[in-house]
């Protein structure tokens, strides 16, 4: 689309040649103000926040590991690094999130990144018809379903919290 930020952009492009929905990937929004927290992007689209795939950089000992996580809770790092058999998992900084996604934390889309990134996806999310992820850039949103995105990032579904 003309005049399109080159994160979302890619963010679209990705979610269509990896078997997206059109239809849904058409639902794309850019909001008028940033939802960098999933309150805040469930209260701007009307919808819970169980509904809202939080994307999480993770540094899981040096490799970035994204987690698609139910904003309705916190991911366990614990469980997570016992899950991949690594000794930890942190907290990634802003500058290895951006390294890893090509993103700003708060607009983490679960696509549309430099090079795929491991993924795991919040079981937690399937118990809903529809949930929103970030698009590329903090005020960017669009709908999936939960069998969606693990298609779309190869993902592994996961208990995370």
């Amino acid at each position: 689309m003309t005049g399109e930020h080159a994160n979302v952009a890619a963010v679209r492009a990705a979610l269509l040649a990896g078997g997206a929905d059109p239809a849904r990937v058409a639902r794309l929004r850019v909001l008028p103000g940033e939802v960098r927290t999933a309150a805040a992007a469930a209260e701007a689209l009307g919808v819970g926040v169980g509904q809202i795939a939080n994307s999480l950089v993770f540094d899981a000992g040096g490799t970035p590991l994204l987690v698609l996580t139910s904003g309705a809770h916190r991911v366990d790092t614990g469980k997570v690094a016992a899950a991949l058999g690594v000794s930890s998992v942190g907290r990634a900084t802003p500058e290895f999130v951006r390294a890893a996604t090509g993103q700003p934390i708060g607009g983490v889309a679960p696509v549309g990144h430099p090079a795929p990134v491991r993924t795991l996806v919040d079981r937690a999310l399937a118990a809903h018809d529809e949930v929103w992820a970030a698009g590329g850039i903090p005020h960017a949103v669009f709908p999936t379903t939960f069998d969606e995105l693990v298609a779309v990032t190869g993902g592994t579904p996961a208990d995370v919290a």
